[in-house]
């Protein structure tokens, strides 16, 4: 039996934080440490160059999220990990899809769809202002992604499924004219993955500066943590842990019998300033061993290069020769 490849992607356009780490840091690092499985894991700084104006903020992103990664513990012996701009062949496949993917599949995508719908909203007179090419046909690179590495599970979450639609409808389209060389790829929705809350009771997003950046120093941890918003019950009258911020981060970060216990507290009615204090020393004791370990890795950005460098070499074994099949496929081969 074939092993299953599951494939995970990072857009390096920002400091990973905590929502980051629980939703798909944590279990993608579980994930690698499994020798049944193939898991691949790429920083997507060419899906970056549709979101992120800054080379800078590119460069710095790329950087932490690897430390991030290697601090707490990816198996880089047993998975691959590697940037997707070391990859030659991703963009290569990617203009082999761009060839023979309609423009109404693309049309159909959320993100685009989004924000065609602001701009209609806002009054424009181009109902495409602001869209790059990279945006409107980024689902084809992420196709590329996916399809490189003969991917048969990718992890997402449920605003990202259609992603998946879309690379298997590419994949179907590209085997129906050119024989069964891709393939199709399935969705894994883990439907117990946390989505945490950011300070402000939104989602916890970059875009929102509502983050809790993952492995911010002692004194800021402690300083946002005081900032989560909360109701203005007093101590002493019982709180529902149902809407509470604090409850559903400490939740992510506890055992279950830690949880309970703090459940109880809240039937109890804890104060909020005690609250905050037990979520702050709960998430620095778990984050305090792998900060230290991003530390030395941010101060000697060599180690990583050389890892990614490793990584890469490694996942090229694979996608090289790969590459050259589709080539043959599609008529792009030598002549003798």
């Amino acid at each position: 039996m074939k092993k299953e490849i599951y494939l995970t992607g990072i857009t390096t356009t920002g400091t990973p934080h905590i929502g980051n780490y629980v939703g798909a840091i944590r279990p993608g690092i579980q994930a690698s440490m499994d020798r049944t499985k193939d898991n691949f894991y790429f920083l997507a700084d060419l899906h970056a160059l549709a979101k992120a104006g800054n080379p800078e903020r590119i460069v710095k992103s790329t950087l932490e999220i690897s430390a991030a990664w290697l601090a707490l513990g990816l198996d880089i012996n047993n998975a691959y990990f590697y940037r997707q701009s070391d990859i030659h062949e991703i963009p290569e496949l990617t203009w082999i899809l761009t060839s023979m993917t309609a423009k109404g599949l693309m049309n159909r995508a959320h993100s685009y769809k989004a924000q065609v719908h602001n701009n209609i909203e806002s009054g424009a007179q181009d109902n495409d202002k602001g869209i790059n090419m990279a945006l409107y046909s980024y689902p084809i690179l992420m196709a590329a992604d996916i399809l490189m590495f003969k991917s048969t599970h990718v992890p997402v979450g449920k605003d990202q499924k259609q992603h998946i639609e879309m690379t298997r409808d590419i994949a179907q389209r590209f085997n129906h004219k050119y024989g069964n060389i891709l393939v199709v790829p399935e969705a894994v929705i883990n439907e117990d993955t946390a989505t945490l809350s950011g300070l402000d009771g939104r989602k916890m997003s970059k875009s929102y500066d509502n983050v809790i950046p993952l492995f911010t120093d002692e004194k800021k941890l402690k300083k946002l943590i005081m900032k989560i918003k909360t109701n203005s019950l007093e101590p002493g009258i019982t709180k529902d842990t149902d809407d509470s911020i604090l409850y559903d981060v400490y939740q992510a970060f506890s055992s279950p019998e830690e949880t309970e216990n703090v459940k109880n507290l809240y039937a109890q009615g804890i104060a909020w300033g005690e609250m905050k204090k037990i979520l702050y020393e709960c998430i620095n004791d778990q984050l305090k061993p792998a900060r230290e370990s991003y530390q030395r890795l941010i101060a000697n950005p060599k180690k990583i290069e050389d890892e990614l460098k490793k990584g890469a070499e490694k996942a090229r074994e694979i996608s090289v020769p790969y590459m050259e099949e589709i080539r043959n496929a599609v008529g792009i081969r030598r002549l003798n």
